[in-house]
């Protein structure tokens, strides 16, 4: 996720709930009803469910393709109009499928939730709920939408993914028949170990470089540079070993480019200061202008492959989960990836409450289907 303030963070966190756990109940003269257009097992899709979704659909577009023409972001909302519905079904049948799996992502919640504080500078998960229904979110559905998330990603990793076999024949080949897509300009692939200043006295900064120049000292005797990385780097990428990535020339600070950019590989530079603290960088790797080795684009050809090989993998499995489910559509609304044969909810007329149903307004009542 970009860096777009805390405000943006939280407003974009709180637009992707995809699935409300309990249904919107609409008050009408004494009458309750609550419009089902879907039902996937034993959950429900409400139409204001759908409708809240579909009006979130032009700023998703935006935020994922904000390089993209005013037509191509017409052109993907309008798709993803179309297959809104579907989009939705797929969702609940990826989480129903995880429970089937006894698949548990509490661990990954955690980090996940830490991880967005820390990118947010909130000191305490506390800091950060309150923060997140100051804007009016709702912690528990917050919570809810990333596990769900993690849920559907987790079982597409092993269902989906893990059975796809992408050999170095392959890769071999489409970089063969692709060759002048990887004629590149001259990069480095860093690392960095960093340590901050911010807010430091004169005395403390000495302090900090100090200790900047032993971890200097303890790389150059043979330690391993991510992992002090990970023990003692204070930047954003500590717990990736201090990867930071790789880098054309232009896109790092003056002296920074100047120092890596001379190195070769495995090499590491002097204790750079700058104005937010003291770096060390560990060139991993470092290539020329040209055509680019196949050992360095490797891992982008194999990613090129899989994408391209996940689509229609996935749709396979879905309709697999189609089949296998119970899957229900209202007339007038469309699952584009309907399996034949599927049953459809049949129109019900809302009956006014009576006293005993006042008693329990969580009661949802059950649409009656053909067969």
């Amino acid at each position: 996720m970009k860096n777009q303030g805390f405000l943006g963070l939280l407003t974009a966190a709180i637009c992707a709930v995809l699935m409300v756990p309990s249904a919107c109940l609409a008050q009408s003269k004494g009458t309750t009803v609550e419009e089902i257009i879907a039902r996937v097992n034993n959950d429900i899709i409400t139409l204001s469910e759908y409708q809240k979704e579909m009006g979130q659909l032009p700023d998703e577009v935006q935020q994922k393709c904000q390089n993209c023409s005013q037509d191509q972001i017409q052109a993907q909302v309008k798709d993803g109009q179309k297959n809104l519905l579907r989009d939705m079904i797929d969702q609940q049948l990826l989480i129903d499928r995880a429970k089937d799996m006894d698949i548990n992502v509490e661990t990954d919640l955690v980090k996940r939730l830490d991880e967005i504080r820390k990118q947010n500078n909130l000191a305490t998960m506390e800091d950060f709920q309150k923060a997140l229904e100051a804007q009016g979110g709702n912690w528990e559905d917050y919570k809810t939408e990333i596990r769900n998330g993690l849920l559907q990603q987790e079982v597409i990793r092993r269902e989906v993914g893990e059975q796809m076999d992408i050999g170095s024949d392959e890769v071999k080949k489409y970089y063969d028949a692709h060759k002048q897509e990887f004629v590149r300009p001259e990069e480095v692939d860093l690392a960095q170990i960093f340590l901050s200043t911010d807010g430091k006295s004169p005395e403390e900064m000495a302090a900090i470089h100090t200790r900047a120049e032993d971890l200097h000292n303890r790389v150059e005797k043979g330690e391993d540079f991510a992992a002090l990385a990970k023990r003692y780097s204070e930047g954003p990428t500590a717990q990736n070993g201090g990867d930071l990535g790789d880098y054309e020339r232009g896109q790092l600070a003056g002296p920074i480019e100047d120092e890596v950019f001379k190195l070769d590989k495995g090499q590491i530079t002097d204790v750079i200061q700058t104005k937010s603290g003291f770096n060390i960088f560990k060139v991993e790797d470092h290539f020329q202008a040209g055509l680019q080795p196949l050992d360095k684009v490797s891992p982008e050809i194999t990613n090129r492959l899989y994408q391209q090989k996940m689509e229609p993998a996935l749709r396979a499995y879905l309709a697999q989960l189609r089949e296998e489910s119970y899957v229900q559509v209202k007339p007038g609304y469309t699952d584009t990836a309907a399996v034949p044969g599927a049953t459809v909810i049949q129109e019900v007329p809302p009956t006014p409450d009576t006293p005993e149903k006042k008693k329990d307004k969580k009661k949802v009542p059950l649409p009656k289907v053909n067969g």
